[in-house]
């Protein structure tokens, strides 16, 4: 028989996984794995269990939750040396990089998806030595997705997103940085930086899938200018609404290693969740270092598919 361990997060988005426990259950059970399920109840939880458990040998390792949750349980796989494929049944809010591998946002199919899917390799960023799955942001909408109560999250969904990104709008500050990517060298006042691997970061800032490839060894970087006239201001809100990018607002370039400077600590969001603030980051794409299960009709979404792909 095989081992399949399921981290489930009974906080994210509606409780949809939760409802629908059984039936998931049902699905792993009946393509022959057994079941060991672990509940978190606080942040971090999912990267402890799984570091206090690599002796264990699974078969599959799948969590249901949000981003979060996905990026806690790919920082204990990875810091525990855990190899087998991760299943995501994705129930959080926004579920922005499990829109962008083609994944169900019904949690049943998602389930069906896992058992039925194939294991596709996948580039994970690490930011100044810490994991992070598809993004790292900071300046504009950055603090969005931590500082929206669970609560609205759950009641309004992505609207809450907006709402409280709207609100943010008046505490917004250029940041001064120094930006270095091979031979590239920027330096200027930025509202927005992010540094993705992902064709949506928090449902504002969408990329065409033709420029993203997720299991390439490179990121996607983007950083909008300080605007000081309303024609600046223009111009990035049509490159962003438009994906029409580079523009002379808005740099965007693909790179494994970056390194960020800034005058004064800025904070940062990790997949959805706070970082300390911090005046020096170095990134590194970490290529192919997770396999994530993905549906078999997902040959539309970005990947490079001369890297190898495997069945279960």
């Amino acid at each position: 028989m095989k081992k399949l361990l399921l981290i489930l997060n009974p906080c994210a988005g509606q409780r949809r996984a939760n409802r629908n426990l059984p039936e998931i259950l049902r699905l792993f059970i009946e393509h022959g794995y057994v079941c060991e399920i672990y509940v978190t109840g606080a942040t971090g939880e999912a990267t402890e269990y799984l570091a206090q458990h690599k002796q264990h040998s699974y078969n599959m390792i799948v969590c249901a939750g949000g981003d979060g949750t996905l990026n806690e349980t790919i920082a204990g796989m990875l810091a525990a040396g855990m190899r087998c494929p991760l299943g995501y049944i994705p129930c959080g809010t926004t579920n922005d990089y499990a829109a962008s591998i083609g994944l169900s946002p019904d949690v049943v199919q998602a389930a069906r998806d896992i058992v039925e899917g194939r294991a596709q390799a996948i580039d994970i960023g690490a930011f100044n030595g810490r994991n992070f799955v598809y993004t790292a942001t900071c300046g504009a909408f950055a603090k969005t997705s931590y500082s929206t109560p669970q609560a609205a999250k759950n009641l309004l969904g992505h609207v809450a997103y907006i709402l409280e990104g709207v609100r943010d709008l008046s505490a917004i500050r250029p940041i001064h940085m120094r930006v270095t990517a091979g031979d590239l060298a920027l330096e200027d006042d930025f509202l927005f930086c992010s540094i993705t691997n992902s064709t949506s970061v928090g449902g504002i800032l969408k990329l065409d899938a033709q420029m993203v490839a997720l299991n390439d060894g490179k990121f996607e970087v983007t950083l909008v200018r300080n605007p000081t006239n309303p024609a600046q201001l223009s111009s990035i809100l049509v490159g962003l609404t438009t994906q029409n990018v580079p523009n002379d607002m808005i740099h965007f370039f693909s790179a494994s290693n970056i390194h960020v400077e800034c005058d004064a600590p800025v904070e940062w969001t990790l997949d959805g969740e706070r970082e300390p603030a911090t005046n020096a980051v170095i990134l590194e794409n970490l290529h192919s270092a997770v396999r994530i299960v993905v549906p078999k009709t997902a040959h539309a979404a970005p990947f490079d598919y001369a890297v190898e792909e495997a069945e279960l």
